[in-house]
């Protein structure tokens, strides 16, 4: 009994310690203190990863002036109450590890208050630290991420919060933390809601600018029509209306002055199909006397161009088109005294296949056109059946070319055809058909947009099947080129050979070459000047006849806006043949109002 009494009295005097204790935690908890987010005035959440940083911060700060051999007000602070250090009396107790390290580590001691130059007091109170190890190592990984991402912004010149200068003020002095492993200590305390404010947005966040104030390209051409979506073809329709004084209205020996009403409607479709290609084009005249000679008739055509391209570097191109104009009172088929020259209507249609095998081009077309004419109203209400001049062309032409360059492309052309009248014999009983040859050698030229197309010489001969009648025959000369010698400016050469048949007793006919030089000029955006001349020489066969036209024109075009222009344009022309009754001149001005879509 004797033996356990003092260790009863030990075993009580360690309880009543252990009371007194607790009772002096419980009173110092209790105590009233201000929250240090209130004392420092700070605004926002305060993380557990930033209140680990800080801690981390101020233990480097630490071991970095103990190594310069400097004692920091905290550490003084520690060996001066190092004697009054709670020392346990249990057996086997040990002291505190926080303790002994330091008060800096102590959730129950203030920063010192040069660590945080914001707070209001010089001794606020430390907020709490992670409880386990486990919520340690997931703040340092979160304050990892956090750091690299301040880095990036103080790299790009970011504008700080006032609060978050002065909380990483002191980052100058700590060593590269990929170097020795350590976490950014910058106060993640001081992110409030005035420093997001001010952060920088992501730049794939940011507004862009109105549209008033992008750099719109200028359209090449912003007065063109912009063309009706009409199902996979886009229409381009144009509209001319206007007058025409004239000193010769239906262009004659025997034309008299008129002032004539006009209207012209043209159009074009084309396709917007991904391989093959359709183009559409036709126009429509009309001219009706308003003071005067008496004019009143119409002419137009239309035609349509498929493009297919087939396998193995083939290409099939098909054309169709139909043409209907009076009878020219200069043509030399044109029968005197009516009150109106028969209607000839046109159709003709051509079938192409392309084929390239290396340098190498061919090219194999059939085509065919009839012809057919209206009767012919005399003055005395008589009429004229033109039905013996009713005929069939049917012609085939093979080409063959070499590639020399992309550019050039020279060919020679060979061509043999029938034609076919629809009364074998005519009405002065002359069997009119005639069988068709010619050969030609030419030029592609293919430069873009400075010069392209073709032209060609040769010879073309038509053989009439009666005897009594010579064959047509002469040069063939055919060209459509253009040329852009600037922007804004195009220059086209167009020149044709055609035979013109005819049924008028003991002839054969003749041969018209017709040539055109015309220019377009761009001067501003919205006015267009145009010009041309043109050359026409008609060579009869069977006599030393012949025909000298000569025609020049010039015009301009104002555009009031995208839709709507002003158009004049004036022109001459004058004939001389060596044939009596054929001379004649002509001068005209127009002024009209053209409208597109």
């Amino acid at each position: 009994m004797s033996g356990g009494q003092p260790e009863t009295k030990i075993g009580r005097k360690g309880i009543a310690v252990a009371a007194l204790l607790l009772t002096a935690s419980a009173l110092a908890l209790l105590r009233p203190a201000p929250a240090f987010s209130q004392e420092t005035e700070l605004r926002g959440e305060v993380s557990e990863s930033a209140i680990l940083a800080d801690q981390q911060r101020k233990a480097r700060q630490l071991r970095a002036r103990e190594s310069q051999g400097q004692t920091p007000p905290a550490a003084a602070a520690v060996q001066d109450t190092a004697s009054t250090t709670y020392q346990p009396s249990s057996p086997g107790a040990v002291p505190d590890d926080d303790q002994t390290a330091g008060a800096t580590d102590s959730i129950f001691d203030q920063p010192q208050a040069t660590d945080d130059p914001l707070a209001d007091t010089k001794a606020p109170v430390k907020p709490r630290r992670p409880s386990t190890a486990k919520q340690r190592a997931q703040d340092a990984k979160a304050g990892t991420k956090t750091a690299d991402k301040k880095k990036a912004k103080k790299k790009t010149g970011e504008a700080t919060d006032s609060t978050t200068t002065a909380a990483t003020a002191g980052t100058g002095n700590r060593t590269d933390a990929a170097a020795t492993g350590d976490e950014d200590g910058s106060n993640r305390r001081a992110v409030t809601i005035d420093s997001v404010d001010k952060q920088k947005l992501d730049p794939g966040q940011e507004r862009t600018a109105s549209i008033e104030g992008l750099k719109v390209k200028p359209e090449e051409d912003p007065f063109a029509a912009p063309g009706i979506k009409v199902g996979t073809f886009l229409f381009r329709p144009t509209l001319e209306q206007g007058f025409t004084a004239t000193s010769n209205a239906d262009s004659s020996s025997t034309g008299k002055s008129a002032v004539l009403s006009e209207t012209a409607l043209r159009f074009t479709a084309t396709s917007d199909w991904r391989e093959n290609s359709a183009l559409i084009t036709g126009y429509g005249q009309f001219r009706n006397t308003v003071s005067g000679q008496k004019i009143n008739d119409a002419q137009g055509r239309i035609e349509g161009q498929l493009n297919v391209d087939l396998d193995n570097e083939l290409r099939a191109i098909a054309k169709l088109g139909y043409e209907a104009a009076p009878e020219s009172a200069s043509s030399p088929d044109a029968i005197a005294g009516v009150t109106q020259q028969p209607l000839r209507q046109t159709v003709d249609g051509s079938l192409g296949l392309e084929k390239s095998v290396g340098k190498m081009r061919y090219a194999l077309t059939g085509a065919v056109s009839h012809d057919f004419y209206g009767d012919a109203e005399l003055s005395d209400g008589t009429t004229v059946s033109q039905k013996d001049r009713d005929s069939t062309l049917y012609t085939a032409t093979l080409r063959t070319g070499y590639e020399i360059s992309p550019a050039l492309t020279p060919f020679t052309e060979v061509e043999a055809g029938r034609r076919l009248y629809d009364l074998r014999v005519d009405t002065d009983g002359f069997e009119r058909s005639s069988t068709r040859l010619g050969a030609r050698a030419g030029l592609e030229l293919d430069m873009g947009e400075k010069l392209s197309g073709e032209f060609s010489v040769g010879w073309l001969r038509e053989a009439i099947d009666d005897n009594r009648l010579p064959a047509v025959a002469g040069p063939s000369i055919d060209a459509d080129l253009k040329w852009s010698p600037e922007r804004g400016t195009t220059i086209g050469l167009t020149g044709k050979t055609r035979v013109e048949t005819t049924t008028t007793a003991n002839e054969s006919g003749d041969i018209l070459y017709s040539g055109r030089l015309t220019g377009e000029r761009q001067i501003r955006a919205n006015l267009t000047a145009n010009s041309a001349l043109g050359l026409d020489w008609r060579d009869y066969t069977g006599s030393d006849g012949h025909d000298l036209i000569l025609s020049a024109e010039a015009g301009l075009t104002w555009w009031l806006n995208r839709y709507a222009g002003v158009t004049t344009r004036v022109r001459t022309e004058k004939l001389t043949s060596n044939l009596p009754g054929r001379d004649y001149t002509t001068n005209s001005v127009y002024l009209g109002l053209k409208v597109q879509r």
